[in-house]
């Protein structure tokens, strides 16, 4: 038997649930569930127990769940429980995560020590390349994970992974109003970047800060620190969809994330401050489409929501999400490495400044 292990997970406006087992040729034994969640018959916690004991110590968070469903049916199909069963302030995956901690699969935020990052103003195909470099190093084991906010002079538009680049972007009007475009690593959206339009952020963490969850729980749940940093800046805003963050004036942000092989989840968001809403319109042909419907069509037109409703400058916003994310998490201050700016600048030449990987989806 190993040493005797311990999992917590508490559940998100519910209970804490607890697990304590110990491992034995890989399989879980002796499995204890508790916490301060509701159950009823009590005999449930038995069969909860009963079901876990036994089980591959890689047994997924859904395959934990559905185990521990499909005792708790069977329990009620053959009499064994005599009355249904009741589970309030917790259910069968907030037990699975539990056990996911238990065994060092998942983890939580206060397992993690964020290194905030202030590299200063850079190129924006830069900032494309660093993320990748920061993602693979987090994934490699060489770098913990990181935040970090992007400065930039040029203006430029960063479109998503897998968007068309005519489809997205007029080449002409790009090309009128000096307009760089990058093709960034993530999936999402087009983001029109001028220098103090948007508030944009990086967030590299490992994968187990996400263990079992779906990608649109994982948006949401790496994004709730930014809606009480809002909320602090005196904007109330909720999740919209699968990867917006909005308010009762509208789309504040949109996030797009890109999971690395081995273990890394770069996650980031734009919001936008105050967008010149005509010259955007120019330069995507997709936002003339999203935008009609919202009435933005005169010229001198400005998307303005974290200005407009914090009445606050964009470096005071930006000062107060870093302090609201330094109270929420734990955060030291470092640097990039050489290494990791040589790699940076390796991938800026040779992929995110090169023509091959901007219309690589043409």
């Amino acid at each position: 038997m190993s040493d005797p292990l311990h999992g917590e997970y508490k559940v998100p406006g519910g209970k804490l649930v607890a697990v304590d087992a110990e491992l034995s040729d890989n399989r879980l034994r002796r499995v204890r569930v508790s916490g301060d969640f509701f159950l009823d018959p009590d005999e449930a916690l038995e069969i909860i127990d009963r079901a876990l004991d036994g089980l591959s110590a890689d047994t997924t968070v859904a395959e934990l769940a559905a185990r521990v469903e499909g005792g708790l049916a069977r329990a009620r199909n053959d009499g064994t429980l005599g009355v249904p069963v009741t589970m309030a302030g917790f259910d069968a995956h907030a037990v699975a995560m539990a056990v996911r901690r238990a065994l060092g699969h998942s983890t939580s935020w206060a397992d993690q020590e964020f290194t905030y990052l202030d590299p200063g103003p850079l190129d924006p195909a830069m900032h494309a390349a660093l993320d990748e470099v920061l993602g693979r190093e987090l994934a490699a084991g060489r770098r913990g994970p990181t935040f970090r906010f992007w400065e930039w002079e040029n203006p430029a538009v960063v479109i998503g992974s897998f968007q068309s680049l005519r489809n997205e972007v007029d080449a002409e009007a790009a090309e009128q109003y000096g307009v760089q475009v990058v093709r960034r690593v993530s999936g999402g959206g087009a983001m029109f970047m001028e220098a103090g339009n948007c508030i944009t952020f990086s967030l590299v963490v490992p994968v187990s800060l996400v263990d079992g969850m779906s990608y649109e729980a994982s948006y949401a749940f790496l994004d709730q620190w930014v809606l009480n940093a809002l909320a602090e800046v005196g904007v109330s805003a909720h999740y919209a969809g699968l990867n917006d963050i909005a308010s009762a004036a509208g789309k504040i942000a949109g996030a797009a994330q890109k999971r690395f092989v081995g273990g890394a989840v770069l996650h980031h968001v734009t919001m936008a401050y105050d967008i010149d809403a005509d010259k955007m319109l120019q330069v995507l042909r997709i936002g003339r489409e999203k935008l009609s419907d919202k009435g933005t069509k005169s010229a001198n037109k400005r998307v303005d929501p974290v200005r407009s409703q914090t009445q606050l400058p964009r470096e005071a916003v930006m000062t107060s999400f870093l302090a609201s994310f330094r109270k929420a998490h734990r955060v030291i201050d470092g640097a990039l490495t050489e290494e990791e700016l040589s790699q940076a600048s390796d991938l800026l030449r040779t992929k995110f400044a090169t023509a091959e990987w901007t219309a690589r989806v043409p």
